[in-house]
């Protein structure tokens, strides 16, 4: 796991730029830097050594120096290409998984990608055809930016913040993605905060060539429901592919943890990883604590659990440094708490095995429940729920009410994701520059028109995989990993258990009760059927109660009476809000956190750099 810059442009004074955005991402890769500058182009490399501790370092070379690459991640079946290669007469000077990007490149061009089996974003530079190439992988646990400026320079790097070392950037907030920012609680789509600079989405490469820039995606991951096999066939079946993933995943030059919560992946996920530790973080309010499970649960499977419990005065302490690693600012609470978990394990080992991905994969939200209940009310004539979900729309959003406001539309009318912050009357009234310009449903659209006359929540599992795992789940894993040196490999993010859930029927995944039914159904072949059937909480935080004691209320009182805050909002309308909430006439917590997280993360770009 390392961190990647670059750019394309001569200047005078290169090697100086690349070195200055290579020492902001420092905590990527502390264990060594790397440098190539020439031709008019300029990549950097920091190295956190994993995989061939002694002769993985970057930039790497093909043999006769005509190709050279930067690389973040891990290629799991870089073993068996190697073989391919070299069966086809290439030579290789390491064993590192990196030249097995070189040697690739060379043999199959952009069919190269179509071959890799892990996370990874790379850039390649071939010094002949002075052509660059960079790629993102099929599900984006790794992430890639890039930014051209007026002068056709192309700025490209794992962290948006790098850029602000290079002369040729602007900084600049792009207010547009503000609005989406407040339904989605991320940034998301392909656009960032900050103006010009665009993230390369999963499944896609770039190429620069001739100061032309093409972008294209190579590969889009679909559901294709069988409905043969049985329930108990496709346990068997997920069961022998997580052994499979999780044992490539844990290849490695260095020691591997596992994270571990209460529920049912991280349990699953440290039973099958025979690590020798665990990492759990909890608070000291017992409500929102899982340390104790976590601790007897290692104690089940013969494993050391580290436990920490998060204080709250370090909780609100580090949220702008949290912000700051983050890049674009992310509401999601839990990545906070996930700051932290990495923090500890950080402190005993160099990678960690997480839980990602298993919801989108195999149908984990409590969401996804919504077909299933109260469907009766699903038959009602179209028109005659529209009507009431209007009328609802004007109460003050509670339970009943928030169910009629959602099923008065259509699925691809009213699901944008996972999370729903706001919606459009909400935002006008908290907005100074509303603008509607792009709506929520533009960017959930493609993916609906994609799985039009499927299930549900086939349809929502794959809006959920392209925008709430990309733009939240995998950011924060991304960021916080990486703000304290560590690697974090998701084993259910795999291609090769992909190829099986995609095919997993929706009765063997939701129904009203339950989700995840296989895989829980395959969990329980490892780990205690009180684990594997446990409810899904999420990432518990005790944000919301917070929020109700004077001590917390009055920070974000302060902050919605900020110069930032009566730039972007109607601060009377924040100041209401958290009124309600703290008297507890509403329960307002996640609407108060996004915008007081937004002006949190404005304040360590835009105030204080």
């Amino acid at each position: 796991m390392c961190g990647i810059v670059g750019f394309v442009g001569a200047r005078d004074n290169a090697a100086e730029i690349l070195q200055a955005m290579m020492d902001r991402i420092v905590h990527r890769g502390p264990d060594g830097e790397g440098r190539f500058v020439g031709d008019g182009v300029a990549l950097g490399h920091r190295r956190l050594s994993i995989i061939d501790l002694e002769g993985g370092s970057q930039p790497m070379y093909n043999e006769d120096g005509s190709l050279v690459v930067v690389y973040n991640g891990e290629i799991y079946n870089f073993q068996e290409l190697r073989a391919e290669l070299l069966a086809a007469g290439h030579t290789f000077a390491t064993r590192s998984d990196t030249e097995v990007l070189l040697h690739g490149y060379e043999q199959w061009g952009k069919d190269l990608l179509g071959r890799l089996r892990g996370m990874f974003t790379f850039a390649l530079w071939d010094r002949r055809a002075k052509t660059l190439f960079c790629a993102r992988d099929h599900f984006g646990i790794k992430p890639l930016y890039y930014y051209r400026n007026e002068a056709g320079e192309l700025l490209f790097s794992s962290e948006i913040k790098s850029f602000l070392d290079h002369p040729g950037f602007t900084k600049e907030l792009n207010e547009d993605q503000l609005s989406l920012y407040l339904s989605y609680q991320f940034s998301p789509g392909e656009d960032t905060f900050f103006r010009g600079v665009k993230k390369l989405l999963p499944a896609h490469w770039m190429e620069w060539k001739d100061g032309a820039l093409t972008v294209q995606r190579y590969w889009t991951p679909r559901f294709t429901p069988d409905e043969g096999p049985s329930l108990e066939e496709w346990e068997r079946d997920i069961s022998a592919a997580m052994q499979e993933s999780v044992a490539a995943h844990k290849i490695a030059d260095v020691e591997v943890g596992s994270f571990l919560s209460s529920g049912v992946d991280s349990s699953y996920m440290a039973a099958l990883a025979h690590v020798d530790k665990t990492f759990t973080v909890g608070f000291a309010n017992k409500q929102y604590d899982e340390t104790d499970f976590a601790r007897d649960f290692s104690a089940h499977i013969g494993v050391k659990n580290h436990a920490y419990r998060i204080t709250p005065e370090e909780y609100w302490a580090n949220l702008g440094r949290i912000q700051y690693h983050m890049d674009e600012p992310l509401a999601d609470a839990a990545s906070v708490a996930l700051y932290f978990v990495n923090r500890e394990a950080a402190r005993q080992v160099k990678v960690c095995l997480s839980g990602e991905g298993a919801d989108e994969f195999f149908g984990g939200y409590n969401i996804y429940k919504e077909p299933f209940t109260v469907s009766w009310y699903d038959r009602l004539p179209l028109w005659l729920r529209r009507a009431l979900g209007a009328a609802a729309g004007v109460l003050p959003p509670v339970p009943g009410v928030n169910f009629l406001v959602r099923r008065g539309r259509p699925l691809e009318e009213r699901y944008i994701g996972n999370t729903n912050l706001m919606g459009e009357r909400r935002k006008k009234q908290l907005l100074k520059n509303y603008t509607g310009r792009t709506l929520p449903t533009d960017l959930s659209r493609p993916y609906f028109a994609q799985t039009q006359g499927q299930d549900p929540v086939t349809r929502m599992q794959t809006c959920d995989l392209n925008l709430w795992m990309v733009g939240d789940i995998l950011l924060k894993a991304d960021k916080m990993s990486m703000a304290n040196s560590l690697e974090l490999r998701v084993p259910f993010l795999d291609r090769r258990v992909f190829e099986l859930a995609c095919r997993i029927p929706t009765k063997c995944k939701v129904n009203a009760q339950q989700t995840k039914i296989a895989m829980r159904g395959a969990a329980e072949m490892t780990i205690p059927p009180k684990t594997a059937d446990k409810k899904k909480l999420g990432f518990p935080v005790p944000v919301r109660a917070w929020l109700r004691e004077e001590k917390y209320a009055a920070i974000l009182r302060e902050a919605f009476g900020s110069e930032a805050a009566r730039k972007f909002f109607n601060t009377a309308a924040l100041d209401k809000m958290l009124a309600e909430h703290v008297s507890g006439k509403r329960d307002n917590w996640r609407q108060l956190w996004c915008v007081f997280i937004f002006l949190v993360w404005y304040d360590e770009y835009f105030v204080k750099r």
